[in-house]
């Protein structure tokens, strides 16, 4: 066979146009990613810095509209009550009374009420622990100290006198700015200093209340301490390593995240400071900066960037306006120095570049031992290429050092068998083939009885659902009117005595000589009838009490649409199934009811699903009920006493991340075979038409993979059965909602 040459080119040495192109590339591409990543960091790094000032910027703007709202929710409260006549506002104790137990519902320091008759009534935390109560009567020449500050016992009742002081009503500024705004405002930032108490430093809120005709009641009022803002400055993450204050359009200090106090105290007085007159350089350079840069903070209506030098360091700034309806105009202020992300990108840089030289001389000594290396195989293989090439075809090419040129001549070996083995192989390709399709009728299989039961769960889910949507629709159908019957019946009861009052007057007065009255009083029973009025007004309250008890249960128990972990009190779940399912608990003619013994533990709240929650309760406590009835009707009423039917419920603690609920009856049990089975899909030991086999699996579903817990089934045949849950406490990864 003869091999035709072609005409000589120019040609280049193997080891030659390995090494340089070689060398060159990773040169290239090392020079190239060091630069993109430098520039991709510096881009990367300012974006994070301007989302975590961003964000910063949200969760202190979140914070101030959730804290300072809490001043204007009360006295709102307060007013309502006041205008509907729930607060009697002539017995000014009670009313003390009224705002002590609402400071212990709410962080503030101190709510009151001034009338416009000059006096008033209030509740104080003045040293940030004890809450006293404050009389004001009205300040005349012979009374100066016309305030009394009582010490109270647990129930908020006054106990002693503390102190007595001066409080001008009408000409303090928490009434009489109110009363001529004529609506809800922040009245002033109020500072108050005693050695023996922390500074007084607070946001005072009020508003005017006025009666049915236009006239002024008087002004309620709610003060909250501002220092907590400082406090929740110092919590956040930024800083650890930034500034973030808080000031007002003239500049006045308001918060800040570092140690030092935006305040001063001369004199026995609290001096509130300016952020430029900060005792913190970091807060002081800051505020000085930006007044150069923007002399009027009044213009800033929207979030501002600027990049500040302080001290020699350069730091980035958000500027980002905050106000609210009721007057408060501030500026949160937040800085992060810019070396605090910088340095990582210059030594970054200064590795990239003594990476590029390393590189080129590493790659250049590599690529000379490589291109010998390649090159030897290459010329072995070119050899028994040129063999085959004249016909001698059984010639093998040998393996070598390199992985890729031995599979090359593994190949060539392998192409002369090839032939022989193509029968055999297609043998195995149809048994491999028959395999695939059984493997695959068993997967159809297995997902048409997985589309099955998932199809009976959404049935079923959407059952529960539209269950509980009316539910709570009847809950508040029925809530509406009984709170209205329940509402009047104390009115009714105080008219019943007033007239009653009457009655007993006139009979003193003028009944004694007159016939008619006496044969009228004889006629309806008089005395019967005053007495049973007694007993019907009480039972009338029991009633409405009853109903708006098992109301507000089944109100608890239909939360079925709640998609968020919730932290609930487990034992008003527990409580909120039991009330719905009295009626089959309770006695009958023919049986005594069930009785349930409650053996509750001290639990924590606990985060889940309720109205899943609460499913899996019912699911479990109808079993249990079911399986009484079914004991229960075999036996006589006199057997029932002797041995009745109880249900035990415990809840306990087992860890600092665990809790557990077991449910159990002294039923007939179950054996082990329906035992093992409990939580399949479709299993019921229940005639048809009673039960559909999905409550237990789907109960299974939602402890095992929504709530990350256990779910056991416990039952000795002739003693009955226990089902054991066991839930986290708090959960650690997001769950998604149930959906079948």
């Amino acid at each position: 066979m003869k091999i035709h040459r072609s005409s000589k080119v120019r040609a280049f040495s193997l080891q030659l146009v390995l090494i340089v192109p070689f060398v060159l590339q990773v040169f290239g591409i090392v020079g190239l990613v060091g630069y993109l990543s430098y520039k991709n960091g510096e881009k990367a790094v300012n974006n994070l810095a301007d989302k975590l000032m961003e964000r910063t910027s949200s969760e202190v703007n979140q914070h101030l509209d959730a804290y300072l709202s809490i001043p204007h929710r009360v006295i709102q409260l307060n007013a309502e009550a006041i205008r509907m006549g729930l607060l009697d506002v002539r017995d000014r104790l009670k009313v003390g009374k009224y705002f002590w137990h609402e400071m212990q519902a709410y962080d503030l320091t101190f709510i009151s009420l001034n009338l416009a008759t000059g006096e008033g009534a209030g509740a104080g935390r003045y040293d940030g622990k004890t809450v006293t109560i404050d009389d004001n009567a009205i300040k005349t020449p012979d009374r100066p100290k016309n305030t009394k500050t009582y010490l109270t016992d647990k129930d908020g009742n006054p106990t002693q006198v503390m102190t007595t002081s001066t409080w001008d009503t009408l000409n303090e500024p928490a009434y009489t700015e109110p009363v001529k705004a004529g609506k809800p405002i922040w009245v002033r930032i109020y500072t108050y200093y005693d050695p023996a108490y922390p500074p007084y430093i607070v946001a005072s809120a009020g508003r005017p209340v006025y009666d049915a005709g236009k006239k002024l009641i008087g002004v309620v009022g709610a003060e909250i301490h501002l220092l907590k803002l400082s406090e929740f400055l110092q919590k956040l993450d930024i800083s650890r390593f930034g500034e973030v204050f808080i000031i007002e359009r003239d500049g006045m200090l308001v918060a800040n995240s570092a140690q030092e106090k935006p305040f001063t105290v001369e004199n026995n007085q609290i001096k509130r400071l300016k952020a430029i007159d900060s005792p913190n350089p970091m807060v002081k350079g800051i505020a000085k900066q930006l007044q150069q840069q923007i002399p009027d903070f009044h213009s800033i209506t929207n979030t501002q960037k600027l990049t500040v030098n302080v001290q020699g360091e350069y730091l980035n700034l958000h500027i980002v306006p905050w106000h609210d309806e009721y007057g408060l105009d501030w500026l949160v202020v937040v800085g992060i120095p810019e070396k605090t992300y910088m340095a990582q990108i210059n030594a970054n840089t200064q590795s990239s570049i003594l990476l590029c030289f390393g590189a080129l001389i590493l790659t250049t000594t590599i690529g000379i031992f490589t291109s010998r290396w390649i090159a030897s195989p290459i010329l072995r293989l070119n050899q028994t290429t040129q063999a085959i090439a004249f016909g001698d075809l059984q010639q093998k090419l040998q393996q070598g050092n390199i992985h890729e040129l031995n599979i090359l001549a593994d190949s060539f070996n392998y192409m002369a068998g090839q032939l022989r083995e193509s029968f055999i192989a297609l043998e195995n390709s149809n048994a491999e083939l028959e395999e695939r399709v059984e493997a695959r009728t068993f997967e159809l299989q297995t997902a048409l009885s997985e589309l099955q039961r998932t199809q009976a769960q959404i049935v079923q889910s959407e059952k529960m659902s539209s269950l509980g949507q009316l539910v709570a629709g009847i809950a508040h159908e029925i809530n509406n009117p009984v709170n209205f019957i329940h509402a009047n019946l104390a009115h009714l009861d105080e008219y019943t005595q007033n007239l009653l009052q009457m009655i007993y007057l006139c009979q003193e007065r003028h009944s004694s000589n007159d016939p008619e009255i006496q044969a009228l009083a004889k006629e309806m029973d008089l005395e019967f009838l005053i007495e049973d009025l007694h007993k019907i007004l009480s039972s009338m309250k029991v009633g409405t009490e009853r109903i708006r008890s098992i109301v507000l249960s089944l109100r608890n128990f239909s939360r079925m649409d709640e998609a968020e972990f919730k932290t609930v009190d487990i034992h008003e779940g527990i409580e909120s199934t039991l009330l719905i399912l009295q009626h089959r608990l309770k006695d009958k003619p023919d049986r005594p009811g069930i009785e349930i013994i409650r053996n509750y533990g001290n639990l924590p709240q606990v985060e889940c699903y309720p109205g899943q929650l609460n499913q899996v309760l019912m699911n479990i406590l109808v079993n249990a009920v079911d399986a009484l009835d079914e004991v229960d009707i075999k036996r006589t009423y006199q057997q029932i006493q002797e041995n009745p039917s109880q249900i035990t419920i415990r809840t306990s603690v087992v860890d600092a991340k665990l809790l557990e609920i077991a449910i159990a009856d002294n039923a007939q049990g179950m054996p082990e075979s329906i035992q093992k089975r409990i939580f399949d899909p479709f299993f019921t030991t229940k005639p048809v038409g009673k039960g559909t086999g999905m409550g237990m699996a789907i109960s299974y579903q939602i402890i095992t993979e929504k709530h990350s817990g256990k779910l056991q089934c416990f039952s000795t045949l002739g003693k009955g059965s226990k089902f054991v849950i066991q839930l986290p406490i708090r959960q650690l990864v997001p769950q998604t909602k149930l959906t079948d």
